[in-house]
């Protein structure tokens, strides 16, 4: 185990300690150290704004007489009072609802960081969930076998209805599993649309400020592209990554598909550098043949934005002492020790200060 990994792991069992704690008064000392009390269930949320907004996009025809406003993003927000100064962005192309609530229906991010003081923002980009007016023709077809596919590809398992042991999820729930195939959206998975989507979220970080990226799955290369057209977004947390930005003639060298890679100028590239970036993965990542390439893929990632002087690292949750997570950790039973480790890297890299 690495030097960081051993550190998380110790950040980890400080966090467990002060959970402990809380009955005799340690309540104070757990907030101050990024550290959630517990799931938080029963105690109250302080919200002093919260809101929704469409941001970017443009519209078609003529306003005066036939027109059409589409291809925006919409964002949802809660802020608490006395908040951090660094918002956090929730970006997950399947569906928002996964940064809501665990699977059993427990707290999810937007709630756990909520407590911890920050800003949240949950993005729905264009042509998606609640954008979902576009600009272009699409089409829809239900595909019977998708909720199966479902379960190969958020790694509960290789093949249905085969669980992996000890999986992060309840898998004895049915309500859990009917949560769980209700959250998707049409994603649009193509190299065009991961501009489309980074364009509106880069006027959305310019509306609002310094942000940090949560990002999961195909999200995570948007958000790198969105990094790239805004100065405001300040770090990259990738929950399984699926797609990367290389330098020209540095990249794997596969074909761009549906998620990249997508190569740009190392002048681009380099824009990369000036912000924290962290990949995190789940467990039997080695199991699956699509997400050990792509785990590889955040490897190379991560060791070209640091030859180029910047500071990127992949952490598999297992080497931290977390074990069975899936290809979506945050709404995994055990997303409050995954918080703990999130709250760890925001506070390392200094963007977890109150704003004044």
């Amino acid at each position: 185990m690495s030097d960081a990994n051993h550190s998380t792991a110790r950040f980890i069992a400080a966090c467990r300690r002060r959970r402990l704690a809380l009955a005799a008064g340690g309540l104070a000392a757990m907030l101050a150290a990024g550290c959630a009390p517990g799931n938080g269930d029963g105690e109250a949320i302080l919200i002093d704004r919260q809101g929704a907004f469409a941001v970017g996009g443009q519209v078609l025809g003529d306003p005066d007489i036939a027109s059409l406003h589409c291809d925006h993003g919409v964002v949802e927000y809660q802020i608490p009072p006395s908040p951090r100064a660094v918002n956090l962005l929730m970006w997950h192309s399947a569906s928002a609802v996964a940064w809501q609530n665990r699977w059993d229906g427990g707290e999810g991010f937007q709630s756990i960081f909520l407590r911890r003081g920050y800003p949240v923002y949950l993005w729905d980009g264009p042509r998606v969930g609640r954008a979902d007016w576009g600009c272009a023709e699409t089409t829809y077809t239900p595909g019977l076998g998708r909720d199966q596919q479902n379960f190969v590809a958020w790694r509960f398992g290789n093949e249905y209805p085969n669980w992996f042991e000890g999986v992060q999820f309840p898998r004895d729930d049915p309500e859990a599993w009917d949560r769980a195939m209700r959250a998707r959206y049409q994603e649009f998975d193509t190299v065009a649309n991961m501009h489309l989507q980074s364009d509106a979220a880069a006027e959305l970080a310019d509306r609002i400020g310094p942000t940090v990226a949560l990002t999961n799955s195909a999200g995570g290369l948007r958000a790198l592209l969105t990094a790239m057209k805004s100065d405001n977004i300040k770090g990259i947390v990738a929950y399984e990554n699926v797609g990367y930005v290389f330098p020209q003639g540095e990249g794997p060298g596969v074909p761009e598909g549906p998620f990249g890679p997508i190569e740009v100028p190392l002048e681009e590239f380099r824009k990369l550098t000036r912000i924290p970036l962290q990949m995190v993965w789940g467990d039997n990542v080695e199991q699956s043949e699509t997400y050990g390439s792509r785990l590889e893929r955040s490897r190379l990632f991560a060791q070209l934005i640091n030859k180029y002087g910047g500071n990127a690292e992949v952490l598999l949750l297992r080497d931290t002492g977390l074990i069975g997570n899936t290809h979506i950790p945050f709404a995994d039973l055990n997303n409050i020790e995954v918080a703990d480790l999130l709250s760890e890297f925001l506070s390392t890299h200094g963007l977890d200060a109150y704003s004044r």
